[in-house]
């Protein structure tokens, strides 16, 4: 059995393509996909067995690999994330922007507070 990613998977319309080694993608269904699975993720290991069809190859059995890498979703709603930045925004204008004006670094102490600050908001923003 040859072992691909999937390229892409659509749960909604319940079919997707796996890359076969070798060979054109792999049409994969969503009724060939083992007991308790409803969909892949992209970039997810599989090992299948497949088949010619009339359109191309086609999945008949399908083992995963590896579990799902799941997307990060915000831990905060957007109106608490928009309060956040507005306090940090004053924090950097009142704390930091004065060192950096008259040619110094914040203390280490208050960059790593802001550091870690900005982090948390990046990491919401990105997911």
């Amino acid at each position: 059995m040859p072992i691909g990613k999937v390229r892409w998977y659509d749960a909604d319309k319940g079919f997707g393509f796996v890359s076969n080694p070798g060979s054109e993608d792999v049409y994969v269904g969503r009724n060939v996909l083992p007991e308790g699975v409803d969909e892949l993720v992209q970039g997810q290991r599989i090992e299948f067995d497949f088949a010619a069809a009339r359109r191309g190859p086609q999945a008949l059995r399908v083992k995963i690999l590896e579990t799902p890498r799941r997307r990060n979703t915000p831990s905060r709603k957007p109106e608490e994330l928009g309060s956040m930045l507005s306090d940090v925004m004053t924090m950097l204008e009142h704390h930091v922007q004065p060192s950096l004006s008259k040619g110094r670094y914040p203390d280490r102490k208050t960059g790593r507070q802001v550091a870690s600050i900005l982090r948390a908001i990046a990491k919401n923003l990105d997911s």
